[in-house]
C-alpha cells in the first residue's frame, strides 16, 4: 500500500497538539498548518469563517472533485466567573465529562496576550480535608474551578492579572509517542486527521492523484457547525476524516482505519462508503466498519447546511475519546493509505 511520510506526519502532529486551539481560538493552529503547506509549495485559502482550504490538481482534472474535511478546533473552556477566592469557574466548549478534565493543567489566554497557567480542581479536592465527601462529589460544572499558578486570593487580584470573563482556556495536550508506536494526547480528535492531511498532501505532490483533491480544515466542529460553510463549491464527494471511537461493543481499533456508516445524524452515503471499501481492498487494507450512537461530524454539518453531494466518514481509531486519548501509528498510516488509494483510483 502507498504510505504517507510517517516521521513528517508525526512531527507535524506533535507541534499541532502543542498548539492550543479550543473552538473559537484556533488562529495559531491554522497558521501552523498554513506555514507547513507553504513549505510544501501549496498556497492555501482561508474562508471568512477562519477555515482553511487547499487543492492538489488531478491528472484527470474535471472528471471528479473529492474533498476531505477535518477539524483543527478542540475541546476547551472559557472563563465563566471570577470567584471571591480568586479562582475562576469554567464554561465548557464541546462535549466532555468534567471528570475527564479534573487535574488537568490549563492555559488561560488573556485579552492582552498574556498566558497564565493553572489546574482544573474541584471545590473539595483534598481528601485530608474532606474525606469521603471528595469521593462522592458529582463532577459537574458547578463544582469545578481553576487554581491559578499566580499569587491571588481575591477576585480583584485575579482581575489585576488580566483575567476576565470570556477568556479562552486550553487544556494541556501532553502529547507522547511511545517506543511501541502509540500516540497519547488530548485532542487527537481531530488533530490526528489534520496531520494526516499534510502527509497525504506531501505524497500527492510527489505523485499526482487521478482526481482533483481538496482539503478543508474547519474550526467549529466541536460545537456542531464547522463544515456548514466553506466546502469547495465544485465538490462531487465529501469524505469527513475524524477519529473512530474505540470502546466496548465497537469494531474500531487503534491499529486500523474505520469506515463509520452511521452516527447520531443517521446513515452516511452507502454508495460512497462502498467505493471506499473497494479502495481499501485494492490497497490491501483491513478496513473496520462501525456505527457511533453519540457522535456527529463535519459531514453531518455540511449535509444539514444543504450540501448536495454524497458524504462518508473515515478515520483512525482513537481510544478514550474526549479524554486523554490514544491511537497508534498503524491507524495514522492506514488512514493516509486509504485516502491516497481512493483519489488515485482511475474510475
Amino acid at each position: 500500500m502507498t504510505a504517507i511520510d510517517l516521521p513528517f506526519t508525526l512531527e507535524v502532529l506533535i507541534r499541532l497538539l502543542d498548539t492550543p486551539s479550543p473552538t473559537g481560538f484556533t488562529e495559531d493552529a491554522v497558521a501552523l498548518v498554513e506555514a507547513e503547506l507553504r513549505a510544501l509549495g501549496v498556497t492555501p485559502v482561508r474562508t471568512r469563517k477562519g477555515a482553511l482550504t487547499w487543492e492538489v490538481p488531478g491528472h484527470r482534472d474535471g472528471r471528479k472533485h473529492v474533498t476531505f474535511s477535518g477539524h483543527v478546533d478542540t475541546l476547551g473552556a472559557m472563563v465563566k466567573f471570577i470567584k471571591r477566592t480568586g479562582r475562576v469557574t469554567l464554561s465548557a466548549l464541546g462535549g466532555y465529562d468534567w471528570a475527564t478534565v479534573e487535574g488537568e493543567d490549563v492555559r488561560l489566554h488573556t485579552q492582552s496576550g498574556r498566558v497564565i497557567t493553572g489546574t482544573v480542581v474541584n471545590i473539595r479536592q483534598s481528601t485530608h480535608v474532606h474525606g469521603a465527601a471528595l469521593r462522592t462529589l458529582q463532577r459537574e460544572q458547578s463544582v469545578m474551578e481553576v487554581r491559578l499558578d499566580e499569587p491571588t486570593g481575591t477576585a480583584d487580584q485575579t482581575r489585576a492579572l488580566g483575567i476576565a470573563v470570556g477568556d479562552f482556556v486550553s487544556f494541556d495536550a501532553r502529547p507522547r509517542v511511545t517506543p511501541s508506536g502509540y500516540v497519547k494526547a488530548r485532542h487527537l480528535d481531530n488533530k490526528a486527521a489534520v496531520a494526516v492531511f499534510l502527509g497525504v498532501t506531501k505524497a500527492l505532490l510527489e505523485d499526482a492523484p487521478a482526481h482533483t483533491t481538496a482539503f478543508h480544515v474547519t474550526t467549529y466542529e466541536e460545537v456542531g457547525h464547522g463544515a456548514a460553510t466553506g466546502i469547495p463549491p465544485h465538490t462531487d464527494e465529501l469524505i469527513a476524516v475524524d477519529m473512530a471511537a474505540v470502546g466496548e461493543n465497537q469494531q474500531s481499533s487503534e491499529h486500523h482505519v474505520t469506515l463509520c456508516v452511521a452516527d447520531s445524524g443517521g446513515p452516511y452515503d452507502h454508495a460512497l462508503g462502498n467505493r471506499l471499501r473497494a479502495a481499501s481492498r485494492h490497497a490491501g487494507l483491513e478496513l473496520r466498519v462501525d456505527l457511533y450512537p453519540y457522535y456527529s461530524s463535519d459531514g453531518t454539518a455540511a449535509w444539514r447546511a444543504g450540501g448536495d453531494y454524497p458524504v462518508a466518514l473515515i478515520g483512525p481509531g482513537v481510544d478514550a475519546s474526549h479524554a486523554y486519548e490514544r491511537t497508534h501509528t498503524d491507524a495514522l498510516t492506514a488512514t493516509g493509505a486509504l485516502m491516497l488509494a481512493y483519489v488515485r483510483v482511475e474510475g
